[in-house]
This record gives structure tokens, sequence and C-alpha cells, in this order.
């Protein structure tokens, strides 16, 4: 079994730049979080795009939709930003089919040592391994169905609409 996994940036990727205080883009950590995690399952990584998901427009989407179609796998994580992971999953659902993709990202930068992202790139590859086709956000080791999800900004978590 081999999984996809499309990097798209988010919070997942930035990193600290000391001199001027902001969070930036080099390039991803995946292949380090997956060497850390010592994972021996078989992925292919590609960079779609590296940016924060407040900037992520429809025409993104639509790339991201076209490479999950395009995809030869149909098992693919999705890295995103957690600020509009639920929009592109609601863009991605009607939108491919008999795949299953899982997005997911961080509330903290692995590169902060402190990052939730590490726990959270294992728990989608869990997931999109025994999960239905479909289209799921999964964070903090819960999966959510892409129309039964939403971004608690207040809690900083990720819950059910009903």
């Amino acid at each position: 079994m081999s999984i996809t996994i499309f990097v798209t940036g988010g919070t997942f990727d930035k990193e600290y730049n000391e001199l001027n205080g902001t969070l930036f883009f080099k390039e991803t950590h995946l292949n380090e979080m997956l060497t850390l995690g010592r994972s021996r399952i078989g992925v292919r990584v590609e960079t779609l795009m590296m940016i924060d998901s407040l900037e992520m427009t429809d025409a993104h989407r639509e790339t991201i939709a076209q490479r999950c179609a395009a995809a030869t796998d149909d098992k693919i994580v999705i890295t995103h930003g957690t600020d509009t992971m639920v929009e592109t999953a609601r863009f991605l659902a009607p939108r491919i089919t008999g795949k299953t993709v899982v997005l997911t990202g961080a509330m903290v930068p692995y590169k902060f040592g402190s990052s939730d992202g590490l726990f959270n790139l294992g728990s989608a590859l869990a997931f999109v391994q025994t999960l239905p086709p479909g289209v799921y956000v999964s964070m903090n080791g819960r999966y959510f169905a892409w129309d039964n999800v939403r971004k608690n900004r207040s809690a900083g978590e990720f819950e059910e609409l009903h």
C-alpha cells in the first residue's frame, strides 16, 4: 500500500525568523517528520504549494482537487493550514470520489518543538488507511467527516457541528 501526501503549507511547515519575529516558509518538514516518527508506510510526498491557508483561493483548491483526482494512490493525506482546512475539505468532497482523503495540520509549527503536527500527521496516516472513501479532517487524534466539522477558534480545536 502506498499513500500520497500533498503539502500545501500552513502552520505545519512554518519557521520562525529570529531577526524580525515573523513566520515564513522555507521547505516542508514532512520527510523529517516521517523519519522522526519511524514511519514504515510507503508514501509519496509532493509539495503543491507553501502558503498560509488564509491566502488559499479556489484556484489553489482546484489545483489540490486536480492532483487528488490524478493521483494513482486511492489514499491521500493533505497537510493544510487550520484556518481554512474545513473550506478546502468542503471544496474537495464533491470533486473526489473513490478515494480516501484526509486533511490535517498543526496549531503550532513543527519547528517550535511543542507542535501537535507530528501527532496529527501520524493520526492522519492511520485514519487514511482505515476510513472508507470520502473526505475527512483529522486533528488531535480525531477525525471528522467534511460536512460535520468546524474549527472552534476560542477553544483552539476542531469539533463536530452536530
